[in-house]
């Protein structure tokens, strides 16, 4: 391995949902969501559940990857805010439409939520929250 070489990140688990799929990884979960699709809060749920298999116990970050274009429930922060071990929250897109609908999405989220146009930089920032939150 060479210096300065970033290890290869794993995928831990992919799960393909009717709502688009989700990656979880060490300590952190991608969401990709298809076009038109909604998040609704059963949906949401589904998700929930999957972080509640892989990070029980342990600090996670999630990253909302929006390649498309879909709908969300606005409740469903309502309930993702409750998940204590939920460290970091990061929206990835180059949309202007996805940066105004963040701002609302911020005001139901209430908690630590930040929007990238970088995918590396929401994980950058995302493994930073989650290491930060174990000291």
């Amino acid at each position: 391995m060479k210096v300065g070489q970033s290890k290869k990140t794993i995928i831990v688990r992919e799960y393909q949902l009717e709502i688009g799929k989700v990656q979880v990884y060490d300590n952190y979960m991608v969401s990709i969501f298809n076009e038109g699709a909604t998040l609704t809060l059963e949906r949401a749920f589904q998700i929930i559940g999957i972080s509640e298999i892989h990070f029980r116990d342990k600090d996670f970050g999630y990253i909302s990857l929006r390649k498309n274009s879909y709908a969300i429930d606005p409740t469903v922060y309502t309930y993702v805010r409750e998940m204590e071990n939920l460290k970091a929250f990061a929206i990835v897109s180059m949309k202007e439409m996805d940066m105004h609908n963040f701002k609302i999405e911020k005001l139901f989220y209430k908690k630590q939520m930040k929007f990238f146009i970088e995918y590396n930089n929401a994980l950058a920032w995302v493994k930073r929250r989650v290491k930060d939150a174990k000291k």
